[in-house]
């Protein structure tokens, strides 16, 4: 399936959650939550695979 019909069908899916008033909506303090946690799980991954294609794309730029 191509992304521009699987994007249409999740839209359509969300759309209808929130009518039917079982959509979730986000506090700050879950986003801040998920954001750290998905920090944490890329650094990880980067620690993994030893970060070396990571940092030599990082070091030549500013931080």
């Amino acid at each position: 399936m191509d992304r521009a019909k699987q994007r249409e069908i999740a839209s359509k899916g969300g759309k209808a959650a929130h009518q039917k008033g079982t959509a979730h909506e986000w506090t700050s303090e879950e986003a801040r939550e998920a954001g750290r946690k998905g920090g944490m799980a890329s650094h990880r991954r980067r620690q993994q695979s030893g970060g070396q294609a990571s940092e030599s794309s990082e070091s030549g730029s500013q931080r």
